[in-house]
């Protein structure tokens, strides 16, 4: 009591309308509940899980100032109920503020390293997180990553229950070597996170391996018909889902979203400027981020991209680090909190994002620079019940044609842009195709004896008239390797669109090659 007695003498008077007006996350009450603690401990729990907020006593729901009777004694009590109810006990203030001649308690709860904050009593022991205005029970994911938090760890660089020696990662080093032109060596395995000092595979590293076993990490994409997910006529125009390493998923998704839009261009005396529906540079910082920044606890829920007539929205399951919503924050200034630092150490040494964080700055400014924004044509973030969702509006490049006569516009269906992405993607894949295949293998047949099985494929497919271009003998030799590798996975290592593995397995089924078992969980065959 002594100890109560001293705060009190040493609180500041604060003015409760500045307070009220500069507090980001807050609760109010007209009265103290002295009998039931809980219905404000909760909150206290929250704010010390999360980004901290203060609590308010003497305003009702109105937002009418009723004041407190005894705010001296109030303050004291809630020292007390604090100490008896909240384990560990969390850093937090008491003030008062005054206003109309009527007294307030203030109670400010910093953010907490101990995490996770319980609220003890009622025979429960409970952590709370704000979900929007509301201090809510912990999910079980979201008690695990305040565990994890309070142990100073992260899920990324968690000990995973695969092993090393069974992944392949030939995807994150042939990017690293082309966006780097640097070689991955052997040591970068442990610099990068991806095994720790015993050699075990972390989390991270199971999330980038080449057929990532982590089932919930997948991108589900779709281009809806129409304003919303329900047209009635045809709900989707395209669908994909994709798998596998995150550094697959993000270039999978980035095509995905290629192909569903149009861009405007022009020549200039210099160069070539385009104009696309949605800027390239917002698009990729925004998978980015949903893709790393993501919750890996939540199970069952994964990234989405979902591209409708007028915008696309980018779904990540888990919300803001530290809770709380992002409606009234300042997205340009915002401090980088990095829920899985392993992961976004790795995508910044692939030149994808800066260690520094600026990726909601780099999506606005994205948008301001295109020639086709007006006032109010901003992408929007929000948090919707743990989770985090990115709302790119489309430009209009119609519109550009009134600004410049010499525009041009190109359909995401001309045929002749998707041969030059073609042509484009496979020469890319060839000028890393050697350092790719040098590296620790794609599967564990010896190349030698691939190439000879794919040799005496050659003159069957001359006796039924197949074509063996260069690119259905990859996909004859991957099938040979890996009789389980999936379209996407396909398209991939062979370097063109899932369309265009799409036309050669059409052309090859049942005389060089055959399907056993459905879609997903079946296999190839090569008919010899």
């Amino acid at each position: 009591m002594n100890e109560a007695k001293t705060l009190l003498r040493s609180m500041e008077v604060l003015d409760i309308r500045q307070l009220i007006g500069e507090a980001t996350e807050y609760d109010k009450k007209v009265a103290l509940e002295v009998k039931k603690p809980k219905s404000w401990c909760k909150s206290v729990s929250a704010f010390a899980n999360g980004m901290g907020g203060r609590l308010i006593w003497g305003i009702a729901d109105d937002d009418s100032l009723v004041g407190l009777a005894d705010a001296k004694g109030d303050a004291e009590k809630i020292s007390e109920a604090i100490k008896a109810h909240i384990d560990p006990i969390p850093d937090f203030n008491l003030s008062f503020a005054k206003a109309e001649d009527k007294e307030f308690v203030v109670l400010t709860v910093m953010p907490g390293a101990q995490t996770p904050y319980y609220y003890i009593g009622d025979g429960q022991m409970q952590a709370f997180v704000r979900v929007g205005n509301e201090s809510v029970v912990a999910s079980m994911s979201k008690h695990k990553e305040l565990v994890l938090k309070g142990s100073n760890m992260s899920y990324d660089s968690l000990v995973s229950r695969w092993k090393f020696e069974d992944m392949a990662f030939t995807v994150l080093r042939a990017t690293y070597f082309k966006r780097t032109n640097r070689s991955f060596e052997d040591s970068d395995y442990e610099s990068f996170g991806i095994i720790n000092e015993k050699g075990e595979l972390t989390n991270a590293g199971a999330l980038l391996a080449d057929y990532s076993p982590v089932r919930h990490s997948r991108l589900f994409c779709t281009r809806w018909n129409g304003l919303d997910k329900a047209n009635g006529v045809m709900d989707a125009l395209d669908d994909e889902e994709y798998s596998g390493s995150l550094v697959t998923l993000l270039q999978s998704g980035l095509d995905f979203v290629r192909r569903n839009t149009r861009k405007a261009w022009r020549k200039t005396a210099d160069n070539r400027l385009e104009y696309p529906e949605y800027p390239e540079r917002a698009v990729e910082e925004g998978l980015v981020n949903a893709l790393i920044h993501r919750n890996y606890l939540e199970l069952g829920s994964e990234v989405h991209i979902d591209m409708y007539e007028d915008r696309l929205e980018i779904f990540s399951p888990g919300g803001l680090m530290d809770g709380g919503s992002i409606k009234n924050m300042d997205v340009m200034n915002m401090a980088s909190r990095r829920r899985n630092p392993i992961l976004a150490d790795i995508f910044s040494r692939l030149k994808y994002m800066e260690r520094r964080g600026s990726g909601f700055k780099k999506i606005v400014t994205a948008y301001k620079s295109h020639d086709g924004y007006t006032e109010g044509m901003d992408p929007t973030f929000s948090t919707p019940w743990d989770s985090f969702v990115l709302t790119l509006p489309k430009f209009d490049i119609n519109k550009l044609t009134e600004a410049y006569s010499d525009i041009q516009v190109t359909s995401c269906n001309d045929v002749e842009l998707g041969e030059r992405l073609v042509e484009t993607t496979q020469k890319e894949f060839d000028t890393t195709q050697n350092t790719t295949q040098e590296i620790d293998g794609l599967v564990e047949t010896p190349r030698e004896l691939v190439e000879k099985l794919v040799e005496g494929l050659v003159e069957k497919a001359e006796e039924l008239a197949v074509k063996l271009t260069d690119n259905r003998r990859k996909m004859l030799a991957t099938i040979i390797q890996n009789p389980s590798v999936s379209k996407e996975e396909l398209a991939h290592i062979i370097g063109i669109s899932t369309t265009a593995i799409d036309k050669n397995i059409d052309v090859m089924r049942g005389k060089l090659i055959c399907r056993v078992g459905p879609d997903k969980g079946g296999h190839w065959e090569v008919l010899k």
